[in-house]
């Protein structure tokens, strides 16, 4: 072999072994997560993901916010897309992720999603919120019920009250509680807790059909009619049997109630019950949960989710695809959802790892999926804009504060907040 073969051949090995390494690098990405799961739980659950990704040769970089997704984390988001550095994923859902995809910059993970199978594992009603113009361009994380009523079995024994399933039942419980000098009722009074209430009520008093037109669709004359006077009645109602000291109590010191046996009951969504499991209660034993009154075939669901925004490194579209199948994967949605209280969004789980609570929501889910009563929760961001969203639930508060406010004023304000852009 001569001088010039030789190097022509240490060249060539030179190159190829450059190549491989070059190939290796390139999948190894950066992946940028915009997320608020810093409570004790919850960033364990964000532990799991972080090795996760670590494991597949990528790099995890957190873009964490404490306290929930704020404006000015929002705010901080719009900064760094319009400037042309987005992070891999954002904690966004409802339909915020259609609004972030109309300006064109989220990313198409049909390719993700159709290798895992996405389509056969979400209800429709779901995968459709996650899509824009038909492909993905989020990953779900869980489902929260929204619907439920928690309620202190010793309390109701000492009232000799029925755990209700109707408002007409709840009624005749709350009377009971009140008179064993039991506040019937535990809440906060802040607007999305009003809220919480309010659309279990319309769900419980209108139905599926009512809900979907006048909170999903924002159908005028739905927000205008004998049903909804029935459901702002009851609603006012329920108020009565609150404390004095509800007024901008925060949901937990709510919960705190029903787990000491000061309150009865307390309508709020399953993440109540990781209150309950901290105290060291049992579900079925210290602790009952039911559908809201009225609720038992329908579903309010809240999905927390990440958006995926485009980006210009093939290293960091390949951390983002991974980090978009490690979000869907039957360990992940476990593993977080054990600690978070929800259930897992995937409809193929394995769930004897989880409570009864946990059961009795995943087999409702499924089934309410099947007779579409699976419902978005308004009050969580889930079923209309922002804007008209921020605009009803001032009129909802508005009207569990003042007694002066009629029921028809209510529905005129509401009418005029579904329009609010």
């Amino acid at each position: 072999m001569s001088i010039s073969q030789r190097t022509v051949r240490g060249l060539s090995l030179a190159m190829m072994a450059a190549g491989l390494m070059t190939a290796t690098l390139a999948q190894a990405g950066e992946v940028e997560v915009l997320h608020w799961w810093t409570s004790g739980g919850e960033a364990k659950a964000a532990a799991e993901l972080k090795a996760t990704m670590q494991a597949k040769g990528h790099t995890w970089k957190d873009f964490a916010v404490a306290g929930g997704g704020g404006d000015s984390a929002m705010t901080v988001l719009k900064s760094r897309v319009v400037s042309g550095n987005a992070p891999a994923a954002a904690q966004i859902k409802g339909p915020s992720i259609q609004e972030w995809a109309k300006e064109g910059v989220l990313a198409n993970m049909d390719d993700v999603a159709k290798a895992n199978k996405w389509d056969d594992l979400l209800p429709k009603a779901i995968a459709d919120g996650l899509k824009y113009q038909g492909h993905y361009v989020a990953a779900p994380v869980n489902v929260h019920r929204v619907n439920w009523l928690w309620v202190n079995p010793e309390a109701f024994k000492k009232a000799g009250a029925k755990v209700p399933t109707t408002w007409d039942e709840f009624f005749v419980a709350a009377e009971a509680l009140k008179k064993a000098n039991i506040v019937p009722i535990a809440h906060g009074g802040q607007n999305w807790q009003d809220f919480t209430t309010f659309e279990a009520v319309a769900l419980g008093v209108g139905g599926t059909e009512f809900y979907k037109k006048a909170l999903v669709q924002l159908d005028a004359g739905s927000l205008k009619s004998a049903t909804m006077d029935k459901v702002l009645t009851t609603f006012r109602k329920v108020k009565g049997y609150t404390d004095k000291n509800a007024p901008g109590r925060d949901w937990n010191l709510a919960t705190a109630m029903v787990i000491k046996g000061e309150a009865g009951m307390q309508i709020m969504g399953d993440w109540a019950k990781g209150e309950f499991l901290a105290a060291g209660k049992v579900p079925g034993k210290d602790f009952t949960c039911v559908a809201a009154p009225g609720t038992s075939k329908a579903y309010t669901y809240n999905v927390d989710s990440f958006a995926l925004f485009k980006l210009k490194d093939p290293a960091n579209q390949k951390a983002q695809q991974d980090l978009a199948a490690a979000i869907m994967s039957p360990e992940f949605q476990e593993v977080f959802n054990l600690n978070k209280g929800s259930i897992p969004v995937r409809l193929n789980m394995d769930l004897k790892k989880f409570d009864d609570c946990a059961k009795t929501s995943a087999a409702d889910f499924v089934s309410t999926s099947k007779s579409g009563s699976l419902v978005p929760s308004i009050a969580h961001g889930m079923a209309v804009p922002s804007a008209a969203e921020g605009a009803i639930k001032d009129v909802v508060s508005q009207f569990w504060n003042d007694d002066k406010i009629t029921s028809a004023q209510a529905q005129d304000r509401l009418v005029a907040a579904a329009k609010t852009k």
